[in-house]
């Protein structure tokens, strides 16, 4: 008789108890709330701030343009190839030299450009922790990082040139790639480094979760790294990066410091699910894709215009470095062009990574919470149109939206005895 009582407790005590309300919760409504949680103050600011950087992308490209006209129309290219001939027959050290003097003339023009866009800018929206001095530290090492790698770059390319004069722009765009694939491997171990402290995350508290996702989707990793991103900006962020042996779980420390765990765990799943959905190399595939047209519009544009202003400019032939600033114009405006197309490439991995965060995690309010932080630097709620054209990642509202409706799903999903 006790056994069957309890069977009918069962059966009849779900009956008696109070049922769930999923009705109540409005995943467009609760989105709307966390969206009016924003002042109006820090709105207008992420909006302008975002907004502006329209802007800065349209004026980058036009600067760009302007210098390498510059370089061709006074024969500046010219010159600089010349005297690098003069130091060595020897082609791929001239080519290499050519490259240095290039790098020092065009940095140097670009110089209160990029200081005005990546520090001037930077502290006026409040967005940067950086001193002047730490800046231009950055900057020289980024600059003898470019003389080491964009030498050997240009180097390989204009081998390639004048080896294939017919398709080169096939080969030269498999170089591209390839020092991609290079820079993917060795940035986390090798660059990354020279700009910033990694350290051991040792609190079990955030470190446990962080790992136990990693594990339960086939990630074998035993550290979590932190980068004092702080000492630079305010700016929260994470990345699983890496290839071929050198993989990373990395959050910034004001990911650790400005967040809750929820938000941590919400972030962690998201990068996470890059690196489990191979998106690394889903992205150099397709990448890959658009360079290969972009080298084929570079070969299509460089033959019309060498042929009409070529002798001008001193320019012997495509395999002539003395018209790299004309591929570089080339290659600039292509990539101008298919902006809306890249960065459909890379939204559309990140709301599969947000998706799969979501699972890995189950998080949705951390998600969410981590969404408005983000929102400090991104328009929260643009428009379709504008989302579509201009955002590489998805907007802050489409993001808090997908975390509400992931919340309601689970709510109406039935419950295991």
């Amino acid at each position: 008789m006790k056994r069957i009582a309890f069977v009918l407790l069962l059966i009849l005590l779900p009956a008696a108890l109070p049922a769930q309300s999923t009705e109540s919760f409005d995943p467009e409504a609760a989105t709307r709330a966390l969206l009016d949680r924003v002042p109006a103050e820090q709105k207008a600011r992420s909006n302008a701030y975002f907004e502006g950087g329209y802007w800065l992308q349209l004026w980058s490209f036009l600067i760009g343009i302007a210098i390498a006209w510059l370089l061709l129309h006074f024969r500046i290219s010219l010159r600089i190839r010349q005297l690098a001939t003069r130091v060595t027959k020897v082609a791929g050290i001239h080519r290499f030299l050519y490259w240095l003097g290039y790098l020092a003339v065009t940095s140097l023009l670009l110089l209160p450009w990029l200081f005005y866009t990546g520090f001037v800018r930077e502290h006026q929206y409040g967005l940067s922790n950086q001193s002047s001095g730490a800046w231009a530290g950055d900057f020289v090492k980024g600059f003898f990082l470019e003389i080491l790698f964009g030498g050997l770059l240009v180097a390989l390319i204009y081998a390639v040139i004048a080896k294939y004069p017919r398709t080169w722009w096939v080969r030269a765009a498999l170089v591209v790639i390839t020092f991609l694939v290079i820079g993917i491997a060795i940035g986390p171990v090798f660059i990354n480094p020279l700009f910033n402290e990694y350290t051991r995350l040792e609190d079990p508290k955030v470190k446990g979760p962080i790992l136990r996702i990693a594990h339960a989707n086939g990630i074998d990793a035993e550290n979590v790294w932190v980068m004092d991103a702080s000492k630079q900006t305010t700016r929260i962020s994470a990345n699983v990066s890496g290839l071929l042996g050198t993989m990373r779980i990395t959050l910034n420390d004001n990911l650790l410091n400005r967040s809750s765990l929820p938000e941590i765990e919400a972030v962690m799943g998201h990068e996470i699910g890059h690196y489990v959905l191979n998106h690394i190399w889903k992205m150099i595939v397709m990448l890959g894709l658009v360079i290969v047209i972009g080298g084929a519009f570079v070969s299509w544009g460089f033959e019309r215009l060498w042929r009409r202003y070529g002798e001008r400019w001193g320019i012997e032939s495509a395999a002539d470095p003395a018209g790299f600033p004309l591929l570089v114009a080339l290659f600039s405006t292509f990539f101008f062009l298919v902006t809306p197309v890249t960065n459909t490439i890379i939204r559309v991995q990140e709301v599969e990574a947000d998706m799969f965060g979501l699972n890995a995690a189950r998080q949705p309010d951390g998600f969410a919470e981590a969404a408005l932080k983000l929102g400090e630097y991104r328009k929260l709620d643009p428009g379709p149109i504008e989302e579509a054209i201009f955002y590489d990642h998805p907007s802050g509202r489409q993001r808090i939206l997908a975390a509400m409706r992931w919340k309601a799903a689970q709510a109406e999903a039935p419950q295991a005895p």
